[in-house]
């Protein structure tokens, strides 16, 4: 991928990892922190990578947005990232999903890429959708910003608002991609599994 893609990667972290017990993002796997390998994945597509969380907690380790509503789950983390980005195009990967290939991310590029007019390009798969490894442009952020100040804040919702480019799973499948890759780590039995 050429340096002068418009792109900025965000890893959401900022989660309360309830059900892991300890901080998600410094959960060790394959012996580095899930935030280490996705800082790592998204610095392989582009320099202008972000973190979405505290400051405090991961300062040390890339620039950090912190959310502007509060508490408001992943579509919180996704407006924040979107209104604190310089670039058209906006991939938004969760810090424990360690399964996405640089494969999967430069097929995700391509197809935002080919669809300008899309707000989101977003997978859906078996377990639905996928939107904590899609792809924003910055006009998405008013969608998020309108449903969070009503309160709402289910992001799959706002993709029969907006226009979403659909990755669906058959074509995923064509591709060459399967569903697994959006595999997500929430305890430390999954963890010990993967």
């Amino acid at each position: 991928m050429d340096g002068s893609l418009d792109l900025t990667a965000f890893i959401l972290a900022g989660g309360k990892s309830t059900r892991m017990g300890s901080d998600k993002p410094f959960a060790e796997y394959q012996g580095r922190t899930l935030l280490a390998r996705a800082l790592e994945l998204a610095r392989s597509v582009t320099p202008e990578v972000r973190i979405v969380g505290s400051k405090d907690k991961f300062g040390p380790f890339a620039p950090v947005v912190e959310d502007v509503f509060r508490d408001s789950g992943p579509l919180g983390g996704i407006h924040a990232a979107l209104r604190a980005s310089h670039t058209e195009l906006n991939l938004v990967l969760a810090v424990d999903t360690p399964f996405v290939s640089w494969t999967f991310l430069q097929y995700l590029i391509s197809q935002a890429s080919g669809a300008p007019e899309a707000a989101a390009v977003v997978p859906r798969g078996g377990e639905g959708w996928q939107p904590l490894c899609g792809i924003y442009r910055r006009k998405f952020a008013d969608a998020a910003e309108t449903a969070l100040r009503a309160g709402r804040n289910r992001i799959d919702r706002l993709f029969d608002e907006v226009q979403t480019r659909v990755l669906d799973q058959e074509e995923l499948e064509r591709a060459g991609f399967s569903p697994a890759l959006f595999r997500n780590l929430n305890t430390p039995e999954e963890l010990s599994k993967a």
